[in-house]
């Protein structure tokens, strides 16, 4: 082994990390020494012809939806601090609609199905250290519970040790990427308690995308067939130029993101070429999973990503790092028996910009009294672009929407440049375009 890996298992070690914490930690710094380490070359894949549809599984009967959904756990991923949209606590304690955070919408709909089916149906939450206490707060008076996602050495891009920063020691220390769930399941013994208390199956999707809700059919369906892992997909547009993809890669499925694509290449954006995307909605077997890391305890094996930053994110200056990642995803590749499962758009409706939250706060959706967010829109919704220079940043983004935000429910595309501000209701209808500095009076219409 390498110098700098002994090294820089030596610093994870004394940082208490688990052992199944440092067997993945491992995998990951052997995968590191290989010099085109988790690169997919779009010339070496092959596009997925024929993915079963979510519309095509039958409805179970409420018995048989009652006896799986009594053994299945919902999973959200809640280790995002939102700090691209200027927050410093979680992302999920946003306003999405009035008195109503992702975290309430949430809890809502895992309440109404356990209502609905006479279920526990748990919830948890993988936390980060800093997304944990505030989090874990606002749910106060719920039974929802977390698991703390691992942590690892950030490692100098010149020499592979791991960084030094006296100045402040945290910024030493990175996520391993949302792959880290299947480790964090069974490091923080969550895995053994679920699997004790008898749930079978978890449904894990991130916090931020309120289109993941738990759907019968597939919980049916996964049970029935004794699947192991499952990815719910989407079928590609142009806005998922930069989302992961699925291909066939020396015969298996396999995820690839962005940071696995070769320098020069151009495959990736080819949205027609590989047609079906991750949502980043998984549904686990935890036997299966427990199986896996009985035998290899750094298991599902998952591609390496590398993450090149600065170890001080917010100073360009800062010693040049490198974090070793992995997408929870990519187990897809890894997992015998895995399978891929073509859903409608609606499931796959993640915040994670200003131009997003807009879309969600607006009437193109409506919130449902258990907590479905229904779009109201015909055809494939409003497309928003606010200028990043005054909407990008929260403070700023709600000074220019005083009174809440404009109807959209009649919109293809919304285009802001310069210093726009909205009055109360105003209607966006079709494509508008709009550049500042201009006062959009209230009850204006605006059509395309």
């Amino acid at each position: 082994m390498e110098a700098y890996a002994r090294a820089t298992l030596s610093k994870a070690e004394k940082d208490g990390a688990h052992p199944a914490e440092l067997a993945a930690l491992r995998r990951r710094l052997d995968q590191v020494e290989a010099p085109r380490a988790g690169l997919l070359p779009g010339d070496e894949l092959e596009p997925l012809t024929d993915v079963p549809g979510l519309d095509d599984l039958p409805e179970p009967s409420v018995e048989r939806a009652r006896e799986v959904l009594d053994q299945l756990a919902v999973v959200k991923l809640n280790g995002g601090l939102g700090t691209s949209m200027g927050l410093s606590g979680p992302k999920s304690l946003l306003e999405v609609k009035p008195d109503r955070s992702f975290l309430d919408i949430i809890a809502i709909q895992v309440l109404a199905v356990r209502k609905r089916y006479g279920v526990r149906l748990p919830l948890l939450l993988m936390n980060s250290a800093t997304t944990r206490g505030p989090s874990m707060a606002a749910l106060e008076g719920t039974d929802a519970e977390d698991f703390l996602q691992g942590r690892e050495p950030k490692l100098r891009a010149d020499t592979l040790f791991p960084v030094e920063w006296p100045a402040d020691p945290t910024l030493e220390w990175c996520p391993p990427g949302h792959g880290d769930l299947y480790t964090a399941l069974t490091a923080s013994g969550t895995l053994d308690k679920l699997l004790d208390a008898g749930v079978r199956w978890c449904f894990v999707s991130n916090a931020d995308n309120l289109g993941a809700t738990l759907d019968v059919r597939l919980a049916a369906w996964i049970a029935a067939e004794q699947v192991p892992f499952a990815m719910e997909v989407v079928r590609g547009t142009p806005a998922d130029r930069k989302g992961g993809h699925l291909a066939r890669y020396r015969g298996r499925v396999v995820l690839r993101e962005t940071a696995q694509v070769p320098d020069g290449d151009d495959s990736f954006s080819d949205v027609e070429r590989w047609r079906y995307y991750n949502t980043n909605n998984l549904w686990i077997d935890l036997r299966a999973l427990r199986r896996l890391q009985e035998a290899d305890p750094a298991d599902p094996e998952l591609p390496l990503i590398v993450n090149r930053k600065t170890v001080d994110p917010k100073d360009p200056s800062s010693t040049p790092v490198i974090q070793l990642e992995t997408a929870m995803g990519a187990a897809i590749g890894s997992i015998d028996g895995a399978r891929p499962v073509l859903v409608p758009r609606t499931r796959f409706a993640p915040v994670k910009t200003t131009d997003d939250l807009l879309v969600v706060r607006s009437d193109a959706y409506e919130l449902t009294a258990d907590g479905h967010m229904r779009p109201t829109f015909g055809g494939s919704g409003p497309i928003v672009t606010l200028d990043p220079a005054h909407f990008r940043l929260m403070p700023t983004f709600d000074q220019h929407f005083p009174a809440g935000p404009p109807s959209l429910r009649g919109a293809t595309r919304l285009t802001v440049d310069g210093d726009v501000t909205f009055g109360a209701d105003v209607t966006i209808e079709g494509d508008v375009h709009l550049t500042g500095p201009l006062t959009v009076p209230d009850g204006e219409t605006l059509r395309g």
